[in-house]
């Protein structure tokens, strides 16, 4: 343990959470709008590779990453027109999303193995990086590190807020009765489907062009799963979904760096050790009385 740098250690937390909190965000706008999309892990993966892509042949990241949103949106706008306009159930539409986007990202990617994306910048924040300990922690990172810190506080704002919020709460909480008001609910929930795609693409980009800088195969391993987890272990709220993130991320970061310093423990259980404690806390949080948006995963057709 005592090989373990605690600034590194914590600088590394921070990159490892983004790319889930990025994808957790985009789905908690989905649920409060009452769909529930389960094709995360599609949609991440498909941002990773069109990212990917993007930033090698145009040697830009940030064109990269614009790429990217947009290829989870397209890739969302699918499942919207599958559920929001053909009514197609929610769950078995977002497992075949997630199927697609994985063939899809192993043909698009199959061009692109051993090759290195151009470098993506940190943020140059001057003295505050020279801070000892605290510069190394937080001020050190590159840009989309705070964009997902800033969406994190953009989409707590925005739901508790804004009127935009308002209706966007209404229609998942009963939709019948937002329709009634006059609210468009199908449109509101197409919005919320392309806004949770976009960030579903980034945090797959996020992976594929700074975290591990390089396309490999199914390389999202599962974030997108545990993207819908921490979802409901966040109660629906954006400031959980942060908390669930580090939590993700730092148990991932102390396997990996258990692993370098030597522990005698079998490798296999490192490895299974993050993905047990979001079960962990998936049963504890189960005890909370916070629900879920009444309307979640219900179809809504305005003839009803």
């Amino acid at each position: 343990m005592g090989a373990i740098d605690p600034a590194l250690l914590l600088a590394a937390l921070v990159v490892a959470a983004t790319p889930i909190l990025l994808a957790a965000l985009g789905e908690l706008v989905v649920e409060r709008a009452g769909v529930l999309n389960l094709g995360v892990e599609g949609m991440m993966i498909t941002g990773a590779i069109c990212g990917f892509a993007v930033a090698v042949n145009t040697g830009s990241p940030a064109i990269g990453f614009a790429a990217a949103a947009g290829g989870g949106a397209v890739l969302s706008l699918l499942f919207a027109l599958l559920t929001q306009l053909a009514l197609a159930n929610q769950v078995a539409s977002g497992l075949a999303l997630t199927l697609f986007g994985l063939g899809l990202s192993s043909l698009l990617g199959q061009g692109y193995v051993g090759i290195k994306p151009p470098p993506t910048p940190r943020l140059d924040l001057g003295p505050l990086s020279d801070i000892p300990f605290l510069g190394r922690v937080v001020f050190s990172h590159d840009l989309m590190v705070y964009l997902a810190l800033a969406l994190v506080a953009a989409i707590w704002a925005m739901l508790k807020y804004t009127r935009a919020g308002l209706i966007l709460r209404a229609v998942g909480e009963n939709h019948d009765a937002a329709h009634a008001l006059g609210y468009r609910v199908v449109r509101v929930r197409v919005l919320a489907i392309l806004f949770g795609g976009a960030c579903a693409g980034l945090g797959g980009a996020y992976i594929s062009l700074i975290r591990v800088p390089q396309w490999t195969e199914g390389m999202t391993a599962g974030a997108g799963w545990i993207a819908l987890a921490l979802v409901v272990f966040a109660s629906w709220k954006a400031g959980r979904v942060l908390l669930g993130a580090w939590l993700f991320g730092g148990v991932t970061v102390l396997q990996l760096n258990l692993q370098a310093a030597g522990l005698a423990i079998p490798v296999e259980y490192l490895s299974m050790s993050p993905y047990l404690i979001t079960i962990l806390v998936l049963v504890i949080m189960s005890a909370d009385k916070s629900r879920a948006p009444a309307s979640l995963g219900r179809i809504f057709h305005a003839s009803q």
